[in-house]
Parts: structure tokens; sequence; C-alpha cells
């Protein structure tokens, strides 16, 4: 590890409060348990997979470039990358820790707002 072990914990509490966010906002539009474990299973699985842990993402088609935009994980394997094999420190992985925090920001506000108490 070269990287600042503080800037990626960092960068780690961010992930942690977007895919926390993601997995409440998908129970709030589901009624199931089930219907919770499809949906999240689809989801992890497509971004897992277009996150960049198996395949570069420059090498994928451009649609598919475009549609990672919205996949917290490829911004997360950024930075991890960014922090453990290049020694990066804020400045360089700003841009995709901006987009992971508003990502954090924005999909657990969602799920409060879509949240209906039910007795």
């Amino acid at each position: 590890m070269i990287g600042s072990l503080g800037l990626l914990f960092l960068s780690a509490s961010v992930y942690l409060m977007t895919t926390l966010g993601i997995g409440l906002f998908i129970s709030t539009i589901t009624n199931t348990q089930q219907q919770v474990m499809f949906i999240s299973f689809f989801f992890v699985l497509v971004f897992v997979l277009m996150s960049g842990i198996f395949t570069q993402t420059e090498t994928m088609p451009n649609w598919a470039i475009q549609m990672n935009r919205i996949n917290p994980i490829a911004y997360f394997m950024r930075i991890i990358r960014m922090i453990l094999l290049k020694g990066s420190g804020f400045k360089e992985i700003k841009s995709d820790f901006f987009a992971l925090l508003l990502y954090g920001v924005l999909v657990p506000g969602l799920a409060v707002l879509k949240y209906k108490k039910t007795s």
C-alpha cells in the first residue's frame, strides 16, 4: 500500500453510506423481503460486473461506459486503485470522491423522502 490510510477510510465510509442508502431505497419501494433480495441481487451483480474489477472500464463499449456513471462500485474501485497502487492524494481522486459523495447524499435522501410509516 502506497497511499494514505485515512483517505482510504474516508472514501470507504462515503462508499458505505452510498450502498446503505441504495439498500434503504430499495427497501422503501418494495413490499416483501423477497422482492428486496431479487432487486438487490440484480443490481449488485450488474454493478460488480461493470465496475472494473474483472475487466477495464476503458475497454467497454461507449454505451456501457456511459451507463457506468450511475455505478457507485466503479467510482470506489477507481478510488481504491488510485490510493493503493498509485499513492494518489485527495487532489487526484476528488472528482470520483465527490461523485460518490453526491450519490451518497442523494440516494439516502430519496429513501427518506419515499419512506412511509405503516402501523
